[in-house]
């Protein structure tokens, strides 16, 4: 999504390279997205799904 959106960024992180990140998030397996520090969604999905899982989680109302 961040390549179809400037105003979406996205960072990829090596959890045993930065412990105290996966710490912090605690992660526990991969893929895990964060967003705003609030959605946290772990493992794959279809996009429709994962997209409506992150509106929900920072609290936008998905208007499709």
């Amino acid at each position: 999504m961040a390549m179809e959106n400037e105003l979406i960024t996205a960072d990829a992180v090596e959890a045993s390279e930065y412990p105290e990140l996966a710490e912090r998030y605690q992660v526990y397996g991969v893929p895990l997205t964060i967003a705003n520090d609030k959605a946290r969604i772990e493992g794959g999905m279809p996009e429709p799904m994962f997209i409506e899982k992150i509106l929900q989680g920072i609290g936008v109302k998905d208007e499709r």
